[in-house]
């Protein structure tokens, strides 16, 4: 199960469901009110979105998953294995990080929500979240890569994106789940990603009881999307080696 991205939806696994889908069974939800979902009455919660994917992987008849997610999608993957630990079978955290927001990083957050609110429309977010996302080589050497990022991020419900944001402003410091951990875990991180560095991504790895760790060269913050090959066969080797295992 894949777990997508802010501000996009589980559209960005296209490639992912394309090249995996031959040797293992991929879902790729879209997280609350994301895509084709309900936003509903909750209050912002990272952890309110886990159980929705704890109930998705109850409702699909799955004891347990191998579970990954980039960026917010990490977020939730980490609050799964807080809340629902006997649903996972692997953890693949890509582009993501295990510390809470710091306080400048939650006035910014609190800040584009509330202009979402006010204005109706996903402006802020091509103004100030879309230049993060991908790296200086994508936008550099792949025009389509970036455009079809930018498709995804207009296509956000605007109140979607102001809940989410507020939801990962109010996340707990992931660290002891992730020294709780005994299920192998893969951390994988673009060489360029500057909102989730691959300082952050070598910290969660060595907080990792089993972890190994991968840096995609010429890739930012949506390594999946931007260098889909390499990203490709590495989930697909760390799936793999967990099933022969199981077996």
């Amino acid at each position: 199960m894949l777990l997508h991205a802010f501000p996009l939806s589980a559209a960005m696994w296209l490639a992912q469901r394309e090249s995996l889908a031959g040797r293992f069974r991929v879902i790729t939800p879209d997280l609350r009110g994301f895509g084709g979902s309900v936003l509903g009455k909750d209050d912002p919660s990272i952890e309110t979105m886990a159980d929705d994917v704890a109930q998705m992987l109850h409702s699909k008849g799955l004891e347990r998953a191998v579970i990954g997610g980039l960026s917010m999608g990490g977020y939730v993957a980490m609050a799964l294995c807080r809340h629902h630990p006997e649903q996972v079978l692997g953890l693949v955290l890509a582009d993501t990080k295990a510390g809470a927001d710091s306080e400048e990083v939650r006035q910014k957050r609190q800040r584009i929500a509330d202009q979402l609110d006010d204005e109706g429309t996903v402006k802020p977010l091509l103004d100030e979240i879309l230049p993060g996302l991908v790296g200086p080589t994508t936008l550099r050497q792949r025009a389509m890569i970036y455009g079809r990022v930018r498709g995804l991020v207009q296509a956000t419900p605007p109140a979607a994106a102001a809940w989410a944001q507020r939801a990962m402003a109010g996340r707990p410091d992931s660290f002891e789940t992730l020294r709780e951990i005994r299920i192998p875990a893969l951390v994988v991180v673009g060489a360029e990603d500057a909102l989730a560095t691959e300082e952050d991504a070598r910290a969660m790895a060595e907080a990792l009881p089993n972890a190994e760790l991968l840096v995609i060269p010429r890739a930012g913050h949506l390594s999946a999307v931007e260098q889909p090959e390499l990203f490709n066969q590495a989930v697909a080797e760390f799936v793999s080696a967990l099933a022969r295992t199981a077996t």
